[in-house]
């Protein structure tokens, strides 16, 4: 039996593997897969190709038995065939479980992102594998680019009103990941995983001053405002929808609720925000 991990090329993916050997998993015991196995990090496991876009390389991965990360497409609007074509080869290939990496309330959230990974939760239900899913919540990580453009201008601007976000760092979801591989009891659990404190974008601005070492303050503005001011710097309508919508989304508390259930269980505390955004 191996560990099949995806997207191991990008920051989660090798997280996780880092992880399943800090817990002794053998390095012969994890798969490393990628699209491109040039773009894998060394970690001293083997690797192989797994391209959700290309069924066959599943197949080709994968062995009875085997436990299978399903780490989420990361481009919105493509997820659900990718999803949908990597649960039934993974199946046709006998795996005994696949966990994974979906986002808050899937099932039930107004959040943008949400529908995609609802669809895909169904499938693999409807599958008749065992499955765990990981409802991630927010990355610190995510802000890493906040962060960098705060260092130069002084402040965050953003839409998101009083709202407030529950993040926390990848390596916490990847724990969290690396748990739920190789623990067979929480097969047919759902997992609403987020950090243990939702922080507000004040205090963002406030961790974003410890970083840079300057002041940074947080400028609230309006939905409209932020379109303009996105607009004015260039982007595009679709992407000035989709950022302008996701602080919407957090304006309404839907990326600010705190379960405990990631915690519980990496069995330690969440990453805080300042050291998450300081790596």
């Amino acid at each position: 039996m191996t560990y099949v991990v995806t997207a191991t090329s990008g920051h989660l993916g090798k997280l996780v593997v880092e992880s399943l050997l800090a817990r002794g998993i053998a390095p012969a015991e994890i798969l490393a897969t990628a699209r491109d196995t040039a773009k894998i990090p060394d970690l001293g496991v083997p690797t192989a190709v797994i391209d959700y876009a290309a069924p066959e390389t599943i197949a080709a991965a994968v062995k009875p038995g085997d436990v299978f990360l399903l780490v989420s497409a990361s481009v919105p609007g493509t997820r659900v065939p990718l999803h949908v074509a990597a649960i039934d080869a993974a199946k046709a290939a006998g795996v005994s479980r696949i966990v994974y990496t979906s986002a808050p309330a899937a099932a039930t959230s107004a959040l943008l992102l949400a529908p995609e990974h609802k669809a895909t939760e169904e499938h693999l239900i409807a599958s008749g594998v065992p499955f765990t899913i990981l409802r991630n919540g927010w990355y610190t990580e995510n802000y890493a680019g906040t962060v960098e453009t705060a260092r130069e201008t002084g402040a965050i601007v953003a839409s998101v009103g009083e709202g407030r976000v529950s993040s926390a760092s990848r390596k916490d979801y990847a724990d969290a990941a690396a748990v739920a591989l190789t623990d067979d009891s929480l097969a047919g659990q759902t997992f609403e995983l987020s950090g243990d404190y939702a922080w507000s974008f004040a205090e963002l601005a406030s961790a974003a001053a410890e970083v840079t070492g300057r002041d940074v303050v947080f400028t609230p503005v309006s939905p409209e405002e932020h379109a303009a001011i996105l607009t004015s710097a260039g982007l595009d309508e679709g992407t000035v929808g989709f950022v302008v919508g996701l602080d919407g989304n957090i304006r309404d508390g839907l990326l600010g609720v705190t379960t405990g259930d990631l915690s519980r269980l990496i069995g330690r505390p969440t990453t805080p925000l300042l050291e998450g955004l300081k790596g």
